[in-house]
């Protein structure tokens, strides 16, 4: 995501004539590469992440996360301890 961002800042720094970027020219074998470049790396990124399976593994944490706070909070509300043990009643 953070490189998609550099190359639309680089765009809009073009267009808006800021700094060196709008030095830069849009012509094939000029400076296009340069504008090119940041979403080539964010494609082969992404690529790289879905094959790898990271996005997997990371969707994988956050459902067992909310699972793990879901359950810590139904615990809470029944007024049970977090580790679920049941506490011992006076027997008479």
């Amino acid at each position: 995501m953070y490189l998609v961002l550099v190359g639309v800042a680089l765009i809009v720094m073009n267009l808006a004539g800021i700094g060196p970027v709008a030095a830069w020219n849009w012509e094939v074998f000029g400076d296009l590469w340069k504008f090119l470049l940041p979403f080539a790396l964010a494609a082969i990124w992404w690529a790289w992440a879905d094959k790898s399976g990271l996005n997997k593994r990371r969707e994988m944490e956050k459902m067992e996360k909310r699972k793990r706070d879901r359950r810590q909070e139904n615990l809470a509300n029944l007024g049970m301890d977090i580790r679920a043990r049941r506490k011992p009643q006076d027997r008479r």
